[in-house]
């Protein structure tokens, strides 16, 4: 007999209830954002960053004692984050229309700010390959209005998807045909890297799915194909786990789907979900951005 999950999950394929947990319930760790985005987990200090765009920081929760601080302030309206192979944070600057690095000094260094001699609109998320080449999308959010960024027009007039050489550190445009590329997450052997498109923001009707690519050896994408439609909202920022399965944020909290494609079950929040990532000693503590707060989740899986 199985042991029914809590009210915080939703089954919807039965494989679902191999990755939840019973007995399990979200936490809300946090809360007193006006958009939280762009979690990023440190392992070595045991502790997780996190975006709060329009109050201009980033936030520090730390899992030895639960307190959260300011990590920076100001923070150039910083959206999305990863962590690179050597431990720096990546992060996306809408405030400074672009990537940067924070070096273990501290000090800060801009990895991409113009393509062709014009400015990126507004970084948004960003993922490192293992070859550590850096791939970011570059929606307009962050210069649509003053609320999470300034506005300002397009020096480029369309929103793509980017990746950094990690030997050269060129530019490259990597995909062009995005209304509003979004969050971007590789499959555990990198053959394939899902790009969320958020289009339905800016044209009725538009994208609210995540689309699938084939990766080549040079960094060339392939395919594009529609891997998933949001039924609740909008997709924003997803992580895959070691097994290959997405999770989505959406509207009513994190979708999962298997990677054949099937909406397996959900993790229920009660707002609006931007992003997630993986975390904690096991990797097997999902840390979610909802419109206001911060949540964790442990779960039967871990992150690649």
């Amino acid at each position: 007999m199985f042991v029914k999950l809590t009210s915080s999950f939703e089954v919807i394929d039965a494989r679902f209830r191999k990755l939840a947990l019973p007995y399990i319930h979200v936490e809300r760790l946090y809360t007193g954002c006006r958009w939280a985005e762009g979690p990023a987990w440190f392992a070595a200090g045991r502790y997780l960053v996190w975006s709060d765009i329009p109050n201009d920081r980033v936030m520090r929760w730390d899992e030895t004692d639960g307190s959260v601080s300011v990590f920076r302030q100001p923070a150039l309206n910083s959206n999305g984050h990863t962590v690179d192979l050597q431990g720096r944070l990546i992060s996306c600057e809408h405030g400074g229309r672009c990537v940067s690095r924070t070096e273990h000094d501290g000090s800060r260094t801009v990895l991409a700010s113009h393509v062709h001699g014009q400015r990126l609109n507004s970084p948004n998320d960003v993922v490192v390959k293992s070859d550590g080449s850096i791939w970011f999308s570059d929606p307009s959010y962050g210069i649509d209005s003053d609320y999470e960024g300034a506005a300002a027009p397009s020096e480029i007039g369309e929103q793509r998807v980017y990746r950094i050489d990690a030997d050269s550190a060129a530019i490259s445009v990597v995909a062009s045909d995005f209304v509003q590329p979004n969050g971007l997450a590789f499959s555990p052997d990198e053959s394939l890297l899902y790009i969320v498109d958020t289009g339905a923001t800016h044209q009725v009707d538009g994208p609210h799915h995540v689309r699938c690519f084939r990766v080549g050896a040079n960094g060339a994408l392939a395919g594009g194909e529609v891997f998933a439609t949001c039924p609740v909202g909008l997709y924003d920022g997803l992580r895959v786990d070691v097994h290959g399965n997405l999770w989505l944020s959406a509207g009513d909290g994190v979708h999962c789907h298997a990677p054949d494609g099937a909406l397996l079950g959900k993790v229920l929040i009660p707002e609006s979900v931007s992003n997630l990532c993986f975390g904690g000693a096991k990797r097997n503590r999902m840390f979610i951005c909802g419109t206001t707060s911060l949540y964790s989740v442990y779960l039967n899986t871990r992150g690649q």
